[in-house]
């Protein structure tokens, strides 16, 4: 964690916002996966919750490494492409420019999926841990508008991409989850 947060407050380009954000979505994560733990004497479904919040929180911390590497790939391609013509540095930056699309794409996703299991621990879980639960679908939720706001970034000005679309959907459905929760 102390890397991280050295990084994020350094002067270097990565990491940056879809590793913070894919950060929290592994932080809420492993938060779901102690109310799992906690739970598995009052709810039966609560190993599955278990092994469905360690694998999103594996996965989450994987896209942290894995945004950062797409950014600087993307880097990389466009300062390869100086001085070609705009088509030309498109087309060879663009399977670069995709990655960066993609991993917070998948940080989204990743986002959306804790959330629904952040609401479903929050009422089928231990009462006792349901600030928990309710805490990490806040944070889960979060990182699903930030990972949509660093997709908008990294396409190209006026881009129509599905994904973003999706992305922005996945968003307001974690958000709209997240008031529903019991306080």
């Amino acid at each position: 964690m102390s890397a991280l947060l050295a990084g994020l407050a350094s002067d270097q380009p990565v990491p940056a916002g879809g590793s913070a954000s894919a950060a929290v979505v592994a932080i809420a994560a492993a938060l779901l996966e102690k109310v799992a733990k906690l739970s598995a004497s009052s709810w039966a479904g609560a190993e599955g919750a278990r092994k469905q919040a360690a694998d999103l929180r594996r996965s989450a911390e994987e896209l942290v490494d894995a945004d950062a590497h797409a950014y600087l790939t993307f880097v990389a391609a466009m300062r390869s492409t100086k001085g070609t013509s705009d088509d030309a540095r498109e087309k060879a930056t663009g399977p670069a420019r995709a990655a960066t699309v993609d991993v917070p794409h998948a940080i989204v996703r990743a986002a959306a999926e804790t959330v629904e299991l952040a609401a479903d621990l929050a009422v089928r879980g231990n009462p006792k841990l349901r600030s928990d639960a309710t805490t990490a679908a806040h944070l889960a939720a979060a990182a699903a508008h930030a990972g949509a706001v660093t997709m908008a970034a990294n396409l190209p000005p006026g881009s129509n991409d599905a994904r973003l679309a999706e992305a922005q959907r996945l968003a307001l459905g974690a958000n709209a989850r997240v008031r529903s929760l019991p306080a």
